[in-house]
């Protein structure tokens, strides 16, 4: 197995990337009599956190010739845009699940994509393609430098609020997750949906397992396997694992909306969601809202 990332390593890509990417705010609210901090990543460039693990891995090691990676979504919004900054040629593989607005997205940035019928056989073929000489291949988070990347958002909430005590993070294949527990040192509540839960698989198994992918939340946390490298920190980090059901993350992206004029894609509601439930006690907790990449728009708009 690759080598892991360390706190060390979130260091110095908040460093590396500090000129590309946008420092989100922080916001302290009062909802339900509850105290709570929303970490507003659906603000990053590019409308989510995944900028950040991007920027890292194409700044980290020997430039690359071209870049190849496997996407639903936000991943390849994010490593087109960080490729377009650095000037390199990107070919972005998708599956058949993506939606349409996200791919407009990509192709935005002026990344090739190719269309697969699932996941996995996108996978392979990005996988295959960085296997050529100067193609650098960028994981959605089975990668020491994304995972370093994604840190940095945790580096920001305990400089923003050293009196977060717990963080909220919706989990797809658990890079975010991963670098929150290398950027923060503190207790990582991590929130899936019940028809993406590979990472709750994962620990019910003791290693990473294939899992069913369906869930309104699924262009964006639809994979079907924890990685390697994301499991082996969550769980030496003691990381915990709960679900909620689309029903509850739907209502939870409306509440958003109704009381801040928040407005987000289904999976950044995820982690919103469990802290509505009340059934993970913290005394200063954070949600990070992880993306607001998406077409909906709230019936009153």
């Amino acid at each position: 197995m690759t080598r892991l990332p360390t706190p060390a390593d979130v260091a110095s890509a908040a460093e590396r990337i500090a000129p590309y990417v946008r420092r989100t705010p922080m916001t302290r609210v009062v909802l339900d009599g509850r105290p709570l901090w929303l970490k507003l990543e659906q603000l990053q460039l590019t409308g989510s956190f995944k900028l950040r693990g991007a920027t890292n891995a194409l700044l980290t090691g020997d430039r690359p010739a071209r870049v190849a990676t496997v996407s639903g979504g936000n991943h390849g919004f994010a490593v087109g845009t960080a490729a377009r900054l650095l000037d390199l040629p990107t070919r972005v593989h998708v599956p058949s699940y993506a939606a349409e607005s996200k791919i407009r997205r990509i192709k935005e940035t002026g990344a090739e994509v190719v269309h697969h019928q699932t996941y996995p056989e996108a996978n392979e073929a990005a996988r295959l393609e960085g296997e050529q000489p100067g193609t650098r291949f960028v994981s959605a988070y089975d990668d020491p430098a994304v995972i370093a990347g994604q840190g940095t958002v945790g580096l920001e909430i305990v400089a923003d609020a050293p009196e977060v005590d717990a963080v909220f993070v919706a989990v797809g294949g658990g890079g975010l997750a991963a670098g929150l527990a290398l950027g923060t040192a503190r207790r990582i509540v991590a929130v899936e949906p019940t028809g993406c839960d590979c990472l709750h698989a994962a620990l019910r198994a003791g290693e990473p397992v294939h899992t069913e992918v369906d869930s309104v939340a699924m262009s964006a946390l639809g994979a079907a396997k924890a990685g390697e490298l994301t499991f082996a920190v969550l769980r030496a980090a003691g990381v915990e694992s709960h679900l909620v059901t689309d029903a509850e993350l739907l209502a939870a992206r409306d509440r958003l909306w109704e009381e801040f004029r928040l407005a987000v894609e289904p999976a950044a509601a995820v982690p919103f969601a469990l802290w509505l439930k009340d059934e993970v006690p913290t005394e200063a907790p954070c949600v990070v809202l992880c993306g607001a990449n998406t077409d909906w728009l709230p019936t009153d708009a």
